[in-house]
């Protein structure tokens, strides 16, 4: 039974019906143009990633609307960084693996340039301009004087050659510089020893000998951080690549608009005399092209002589359609790009509160996707697996230590509201209710509920050493201030 059979034997809708779920597949004049080739995602990539690439990364340096967003985008989908929270249930053992990994996250960057929530904004950016990073996990000696033999190395998506395709002598399959066993599970990726663009590095051969092209990888030493939009693509596209042309050719736009602008503001005045061998009062002979010029002063009243004349230029105006026009482009910018029209621009002058927070809820919606889908997913969990089986191979954690550690919450950074009174308000109202847990709660902060109970313990018993009581009624209100008071000692005026 056909596509059309099907169709037909549905008990509602006629042939019009079936026309409108096809029109798409139709080939009348209207779409008789329209004939896409029917290609793979991965081929696509494989064809047209270099220069996209190539494109992606000079747009975000040199338009400002790109810049701004890549900045925006990374600000908001890892913040401060998405740091773990232990669900070890051993206080102590909780508290000791806690304070390692915060130390160890200051040694975490490979080139000493940042710690381990750093390389997450560049993971961040990398995503937003290429689509893609790759980080290759590097253990080190113990001589190195590392708290755990580990750092992270960060390596661009042209480190990977996108057209390194062939079949190893093992029968394996190199797709797009990654090698693919068998059975489609990845086992190494062949990276470039140099990376393509850098005319710093000029490495030759050492000694006569001849160093290969690439390196293979193995594939438990490499994280590929990607967002995977198809079933069974390999390699990321840039976030950026839906805006790409409307960027370039708003930028091109902008620019010639800005020149006519500074071409309209050279004010010209131009007279025509019956004799032009007679001088004009206040005239001179430029010595360049021996024409004569005439200065203009505030205040002049210039008398012409009989039959001369003078005009002024006016070049013409752009007209009321520039601003119009922009809006309209950079509101499709900002829907290529998914960010909120103000993230791009930073215009806020159609917003108010209703609105921000409306578009504000469904882009942290797609960000809520990438941090626990993405970054949580394909980069924070199998650090910390490598991190803990580290640290039990340089004695800093017992073997049985492993196990318990594994389990581990990724908290994301907190979002920041418009109004964070109503906010907060509306989490006492749930607490209270029993629809929502404190943990929950404090963990929408971007913090960790044990590390906020020790802290609220230590200031208590600080307060109470020193007789000091904090206290805020519920009846207070935005601005209200706690204020201490010293307890009255009970042995006062015996």
């Amino acid at each position: 039974m056909g596509l059309f059979d099907a169709f037909r034997r549905q008990p509602t809708g006629g042939p019009s019906a079936v026309r409108a779920r096809l029109e798409g597949a139709m080939s009348r004049r209207r779409l008789r143009g329209w004939q896409p080739p029917l290609e793979n995602i991965n081929s696509l990539v494989a064809s047209g990633g270099p220069r996209l690439l190539a494109r992606s990364r000079e747009l975000v340096v040199t338009n400002g609307y790109a810049a701004n967003a890549c900045e925006a985008w990374a600000a908001n989908l890892v913040g401060d960084g998405i740091k773990p929270s232990s669900l070890i249930e051993d206080g102590e053992l909780r508290d000791r693996i806690q304070r390692l990994w915060l130390a160890w996250t200051d040694q975490a960057d490979a080139d000493g340039l940042t710690d381990f929530y750093g390389l997450q904004a560049m993971i961040a950016r990398e995503m937003f301009v290429a689509g893609e990073c790759f980080v290759r996990i590097r253990p080190r000696r113990a001589e190195d004087g590392l708290l755990v033999p580990m750092q992270l190395q960060l390596l661009q998506a042209e480190m990977l050659p996108f057209e390194l395709t062939k079949t190893t002598p093992s029968g394996n399959k190199i797709r797009c510089g990654i090698e693919f066993d068998l059975i489609g599970r990845r086992v190494a990726y062949h990276f470039r020893r140099r990376h393509p663009g850098d005319s710093t590095d000029r490495g030759g051969p050492v000694m006569g000998a001849i160093i290969p092209a690439t390196t293979r990888v193995p594939a438990e030493d490499v994280l590929h951080i990607y967002r995977p939009i198809d079933a069974g693509q390999i390699r990321g596209l840039p976030h950026v690549a839906p805006a790409m042309v409307r960027l370039f050719l708003l930028d091109q736009y902008d620019d010639a608009e800005l020149d006519r602008k500074k071409t309209a503001a050279m004010f010209a005045g131009f007279v025509t005399k019956n004799a032009p061998e007679d001088p004009m009062m206040g005239e001179i002979e430029d010595e360049g092209t021996g024409i004569g010029i005439a200065s203009l002063e505030p205040g002049t009243l210039q008398v012409l002589l009989p039959g001369e004349d003078i005009k002024f230029s006016s070049p013409a105006d752009v007209g009321g359609g520039y601003e119009a026009f922009q809006y309209r482009t950079l509101l499709a910018i900002s829907a290529s790009l998914g960010l909120p029209y103000h993230l791009v621009t930073g215009d806020v002058r159609q917003a108010n509160y209703s609105s921000l927070r409306a578009e504000l809820v469904e882009f942290r919606r797609r960000i809520g996707q990438l941090q626990h889908g993405v970054i949580a997913h394909q980069f924070c969990r199998p650090v910390w697996q490598r991190w803990l089986e580290a640290a039990a191979l340089a004695g800093v954690l017992k073997p049985g230590d492993i196990k318990a550690a594994k389990p581990v919450h990724w908290i994301p950074p907190r979002w920041d509201w418009v109004d964070p009174l109503k906010d907060i308000q509306a989490q006492l109202l749930g607490i209270n209710a029993g629809l929502m847990s404190r943990r929950k709660a404090v963990e929408a902060t971007g913090y960790d509920i044990e590390e906020i109970d020790r802290e609220n313990a230590a200031d208590a018993a600080r307060a109470a050493g020193l007789g000091l009581t904090y206290s805020t009624s519920p009846g207070e209100t935005q601005g209200a201030r706690a204020t201490p008071t010293k307890k009255a000692d009970p042995n006062k005026g015996k």
